[in-house]
């Protein structure tokens, strides 16, 4: 993910169109905590009424990889290299809400952090995730 320097939610949440398919909100978007949330929807579900976990863990990449995109040097770019989720607990209707926060920014990679609760501010899953910095591409 490379972008121009972020300016407002809409413009961050715009650069990931696959959040705006899952139905995804931005709330907040700063270097030290990210957060979004996604509406439960019968097409996010799998058996049971119960939302994929699947979708669950596509918010909190979403969510992730912009708090790491916020933490980049200036025309670096990010990309997932590896992401861990354990889920707790179904979600059936209302809202998932993601927070993210880093948990190492460095030269080469940045860690985040992605907790996952439900409208009752119970825990639903949370995520580690490390994010490459890539360096500008230089023209050829």
């Amino acid at each position: 993910m490379t972008a121009p320097e972020p300016g407002s939610a809409a413009e961050l949440l715009a650069m990931i169109p696959y959040g705006a398919t899952l139905g995804m909100r931005l709330d907040e978007a700063a270097p030290e905590l990210v957060r979004g949330s996604m509406p439960w929807s019968p097409a996010l579900c799998t058996m049971a009424g119960a939302m994929n976990g699947g979708a669950i863990m596509s918010l909190a990449d979403n969510i992730g990889a912009l708090c790491a995109f916020l933490n980049l040097p200036a025309g670096a770019g990010t990309a997932t290299v590896e992401s861990a989720t354990n889920l707790f607990r179904a979600v059936r209707d209302g809202s998932l809400h993601a927070a993210a926060r880093p948990l190492h920014v460095g030269r080469s990679f940045i860690v985040v952090r992605t907790e996952l609760t439900d409208d009752q501010d119970r825990a639903v899953g949370q995520t580690t995730q490390t994010q490459a910095v890539l360096a500008p591409r230089t023209p050829d």
